[in-house]
């Protein structure tokens, strides 16, 4: 299934139901008097944020939503039943935004809900209009029409830590060592299209796909996946021994968040700013094990936690895993 992260839909309120014009009809009343009821309200139209990265992809093939019609009124003054309302499911990260007012609603927390679209409002019977000057009147009012709306629909994905780096860095392929993921790994870059999450021991792993040079204006994949890592709470950074010069490719990494930052509004957190991890991946490459080791030292002296790893052995592995719990716990 392809992953969504984006949607545009088309959602209506409930329309009000009508009140009506009716009649007390009671034996040995001559005058029973008006009792007609009101219409019921239309049903509201919610969005509500749940963990369910996946979604959106429902949405794929329906894109308009509604909520229900509110009953009109009845005799003896009964009163319509309320439209029922429509609650549309979205993925926790969601943005919604109305494309022709442009306010926005940012769904942060599971079950939370927020109300989009509000009922239209009833009509009211012949019975409302009884008054001591008019005891048999014959007007109602109809309801009133639901608001109505289109919507775009961006999910920018939560997770504890975001895995950041050139293509072909080793980020699915660590990714399905320390979960159970199953994401594609290939010797081409790109392999991964859009973003794979990942459970490690109840924490949200996010591998996001491959940043290039110039990706914040939109080259390669471009800002569209950079977005995916606004939200995590840290950042892993791998960096390959594939590369010639491997300081030289995390600093065109850095810049690239850095000049993402550059786009943001000014009260979201910049990438460049999160805490991050250094991974230096892919050392089975390299034989000689004073090189692996200068190489640490010399990410070491930027001040950050740096982890040499290769995924064919299996102790590098674990004493990774066991940092990151370890990290984990101590937030």
């Amino acid at each position: 299934m392809a992953f969504i992260d984006e949607i545009k839909i088309h959602a209506e309120a409930g329309h009000g139901g009508s009140g009506v014009v009716r009649w007390r009809q009671e034996k040995f009343i001559a005058k029973g008097g008006p009792a007609g009821g009101d219409g019921g309200r239309g049903g509201n139209f919610y969005v509500q944020a749940v963990r369910d990265v996946h979604i959106l992809s429902k949405y794929k093939a329906k894109k308009e939503f509604f909520a229900g019609r509110g009953e009109d009124g009845g005799s003896k003054s009964l009163h319509g039943k309320n439209g029922e309302d429509f609650v549309l499911e979205l993925p926790i990260g969601s943005i919604v935004t109305n494309t022709a007012t442009g306010e926005k609603w940012t769904l942060l927390e599971e079950g939370q809900k927020e109300l989009l679209l509000k009922g239209g409002f009833h009509g009211f019977g012949n019975e409302h209009f009884k008054r001591s000057t008019n005891t048999t009147p014959k007007e109602c009012t109809p309801g009133k029409e639901g608001e109505k709306g289109d919507f775009y629909i961006e999910l920018e994905l939560f997770a504890d830590i975001g895995l950041v780096g050139e293509p072909n860095a080793g980020k699915s392929s660590l990714l399905n060592a320390i979960t159970n993921a199953g994401a594609k790994v290939g010797d081409y870059a790109f392999t991964t299209l859009d973003p794979n999450l990942g459970d490690f021991y109840g924490y949200i792993i996010a591998d996001i796909p491959g940043i290039i040079e110039g990706a914040s204006e939109g080259k390669g994949l471009g800002v569209k996946f950079l977005r995916h890592i606004k939200r995590t709470k840290m950042l892993a950074h791998l960096v390959s021994f594939e590369n010639e010069d491997m300081m030289k490719t995390y600093k065109g990494i850095r810049k690239e968040l850095g000049m993402y930052d550059k786009k943001l509004e000014g009260n979201e957190e910049g990438l460049s700013i999160k805490e991050e991890i250094i991974v230096l991946t892919k050392t089975d490459l390299i034989e000689d094990k004073k090189v692996i080791e200068k190489t640490k030292k010399q990410f070491e002296k930027l001040g950050k936690q740096v982890f040499v790893l290769s995924l064919y052995e299996d102790k590098s592995v674990k004493e990774f895993m066991d940092e990151l719990i370890r990290i984990f716990k101590a937030k």
